[in-house]
């Protein structure tokens, strides 16, 4: 899949959603582009052009603002359409199964994330960029989670406990910790050092197995 079918394929994750054009689904991937290499802030709209092959102008007739092509084409993208159509698939692919235990869960979560971060590292990485500044988004996924992820884990939670597997904390405690442990190795690995010679799969089995025993009754 090549980066406009990539494109299209999140703008259609909500019902209604249109089909790109040539020009939309360039400037799209360069201001994706330039504001995951040198930030919002940094960038400019000719350099967004420029890179999309298209005239400022073109720009303009849709976005009156640096602002506004932020706020109406890469936080859209994150917000609107990225987070909602990987959610709901996150939720099916990992909570919409009883594994046989909750190494197999986390095992399962982690692969799902590693998956999702390799491919939409450009998106992460304005997430991560944009997030502090941006109150809009810090809502929207702040809600995603409350709404269609946590109550999810948490259920799961409660089976593993009842078995046995988990030691007596509260859901909110096991999903902090749980996402803090994913989180901080996905960073490191696709965004602080990306070019470092990772054993990936020895990666996924350690951070597996920290969270398995930390989380054991008894540790």
């Amino acid at each position: 899949m090549n980066d406009r079918e990539y494109l299209e394929e999140l703008l259609k994750a909500e019902d209604g959603g249109e089909k790109l054009t040539t020009k939309q689904a360039k400037i799209l991937q360069a201001a994706a582009e330039m504001f995951a290499e040198k930030g919002y802030a940094a960038t400019s709209t000719s350099e967004i052009a420029k890179r999309a092959g298209v005239a400022e102008g073109t720009i303009f007739r849709h976005y009156k603002t640096k602002k506004e092509l932020l706020v109406e084409l890469v936080t859209p993208i994150i917000t609107k359409f990225a987070a909602p159509f990987f959610a709901s698939r996150l939720v099916k692919d990992v909570f919409g199964e009883e594994h046989e235990s909750f190494e197999k869960m986390l095992e399962t979560l982690l692969r799902n994330r590693f998956e999702f971060a390799r491919k939409n590292r450009v998106l992460l990485k304005i997430l991560l960029q944009e997030f502090a500044f941006h109150e809009d988004i810090r809502k929207f996924l702040a809600d995603l989670f409350a709404e269609r992820i946590y109550p999810k884990f948490a259920e799961a939670v409660a089976r593993f406990q009842a078995r046995g597997e988990i030691a007596d904390y509260p859901a909110e405690s096991v999903f902090r910790l749980t996402l803090t442990s994913m989180m901080g190795f996905l960073i490191a690995r696709f965004i602080i050092l990306p070019d470092y010679d990772w054993d990936d799969e020895a990666e996924i089995r350690r951070t597996v197995e920290f969270l398995k025993k930390g989380l054991h009754p008894g540790s």
